[in-house]
């Protein structure tokens, strides 16, 4: 009996390899799914059983056309990666396909001729051949993991095990147009700002390493080595300082970069750098806003599909991008686990407004967690939004003001020694 070599997903999502014997690819991939396992390549071990092969060469066939085992082939994954977007677009193309009554495979094949982006419409085509192979909708996006995380996965597996696919694949891309939504929200308000940092840079920097040095000799030249006023001076001694220190300045800049990023892999480091986060005046709260909100979404949308509470927690945990959030819904997690409620741990650990814990509270009490949780996030996008106009009607301001700060400060600057050169010259 032959053995295959395979390649699996855990529970968990880890990636996990073996061997099994078995008559053949099929029923190779059987035994693995009997282990708890998503398998994502099962192919024959080379001098695992039968009569050794000589490997083909790349391209080449093996010589054998019908019944006999194929060397599999595996092909680069095309260039590029799948946007937010583009997988959003698919769900909500698959969710109305599946709601009009259109088979799974046959919307899928619909779907895969008209994608753009190589990489999903390699990924659509192998699920459509694991499907037809046997495997389950969920089984085979588990198989693509970079692609479809575990969010996803979980509410298409519970879809399918409670027969509502088409209304969880609709939930899903409802779930991730609002997301985008919140993104796109937060990034087009923050474009104005930064271009307009980015140009006062770029003009300050352009003054203090090339206009005053020059300036700087003029006025040794004219003044015969009389002393400049104070601010001229100090603004002599810092573009020198900016001229000749560039360089170090710019590798103390990315080795404090470089240090937050090493920090941020240790778990204290991340706790600081996350607590910073959150406590950062102006950003701070803009960024908890999002946090609460992202947290209702994922939540509520996870468990208005059917996933069971804890595995729903220990998804939202994994996707919260902020280890203070993680404590809390670990804390949450456990309490549920030992058959608490969940408002009492959010209330404790003062991340979450009074307003939220008691919805949530109210949302236990009358069994409509899941809708509540989706009530709060919808709120709280909302805030996002009055958030975001608040802070950059705040920074526009601010930096126009700063700029002309410190441009008319190199102005005044340099205009003070023309004084006294226009007194000598009288």
């Amino acid at each position: 009996m032959p053995n295959f070599h395979y390649i699996a997903l855990d529970a968990k999502g880890n990636e996990v390899e073996g061997t099994v014997s078995a008559d053949n690819q099929s029923a190779a991939i059987s035994k693995v799914r009997e282990k708890g396992l998503y398998p994502s390549n099962v192919s024959l071990s080379e001098g695992g059983g039968g009569k050794k092969k000589s490997k083909p060469k790349k391209g080449e066939s093996d010589g054998k056309s019908g019944g006999g085992m194929k060397t599999e082939i595996k092909l680069p994954l095309p260039a590029g990666r799948v946007k937010p977007k583009q997988l959003m677009t698919f769900t909500r193309q698959l969710a109305t396909l599946v709601h009009a009554g259109m088979p799974l495979v046959r919307g899928l094949q619909v779907l895969e001729r008209q994608e753009r982006s190589p990489r999903l419409k390699k990924a659509i085509g192998e699920i459509i051949e694991s499907i037809q192979g046997g495997q389950t909708f969920a089984e085979s996006l588990a198989q693509h993991g970079k692609i479809f995380d575990r969010l996803y996965v979980n509410m298409v597996k519970a879809g399918e095990l409670g027969g509502v696919l088409d209304v969880v694949l609709d939930r899903l891309a409802l779930f991730m147009e609002k997301a985008q939504k919140l993104k796109s929200t937060i990034i087009s308000s923050m474009v104005y700002p930064v271009v307009v940092l980015i140009v006062a840079a770029g003009i300050v920097g352009f003054l203090m390493t090339y206009i005053v040095p020059r300036f700087e000799q003029i006025f040794n030249d004219l003044l015969q080595g009389a002393k400049l006023p104070a601010l001229t001076q100090f603004v002599m001694n810092l573009s020198e300082k900016l001229t000749t220190g560039l360089l170090p300045t710019i590798g103390v800049i990315v080795g404090i970069v470089v240090l937050v990023k090493l920090l941020g892999k240790l778990r204290a480091g991340r706790y600081a750098v996350d607590y910073i986060k959150l406590k950062i005046p102006l950003f701070g709260k803009l960024r908890r806003l999002s946090s609460i909100s992202r947290f209702s979404r994922t939540l509520g949308t996870l468990m208005a599909s059917g996933v069971p509470v804890l595995q729903a927690l220990t998804i939202v945990r994994e996707t919260a991008g902020n280890i203070l959030i993680e404590n809390a819904i670990n804390e949450v997690h456990d309490a549920v686990k030992e058959g608490e409620n969940m408002a009492p741990p959010i209330e404790a650990c003062g991340l979450f407004p009074p307003i939220v814990v008691s919805m949530v509270e109210v949302g236990e009490e009358t069994g409509e967690l899941p809708n509540m949780l989706i009530n709060i996030a919808d709120a709280y996008d909302d805030e996002v939004d009055n958030a975001v106009t608040a802070l950059t009607s705040i920074i526009e301001p601010l930096l126009i003001v700063m700029l002309a700060l410190v441009v008319g400060t190199i102005v005044i600057a340099l205009f003070l020694p023309m004084i006294n050169i226009i007194g000598k010259l009288g």
